[in-house]
């Protein structure tokens, strides 16, 4: 599974390491941050509180992955992955 992704990224086992790392460390600051913006209205975590949590999260973790790969040196592949997506997602080839 590695092999694959390094070989589909083009980086080397370090840069994967970290890559994985940026993924893990960004998608957990953008959980806790919705968490917290949320935090007002959790006393009953209704649908509505969810959907929420969930539209935050979408919007939040492009910027909080940005923020994580930057002290991690992996900036760059991060802006293209985050590019590749926002193309796909919007439709444009």
């Amino acid at each position: 599974m590695f092999k694959k992704l390094q070989e589909r990224w083009k980086v080397n086992l370090w840069n994967l390491i970290l890559i994985i790392a940026t993924f893990a460390l960004g998608g957990t600051a953008c959980a806790r941050l919705s968490g917290l913006i949320l935090k007002p209205w959790s006393d009953e975590k209704t649908f509505i509180w969810w959907t929420l949590y969930v539209i935050l999260v979408t919007i939040l973790w492009p910027f909080c992955v940005l923020i994580i790969s930057i002290p991690l040196g992996q900036f760059s592949f991060f802006k293209n992955y985050i590019q590749r997506i926002a193309k796909k997602m919007v439709g444009k080839k």
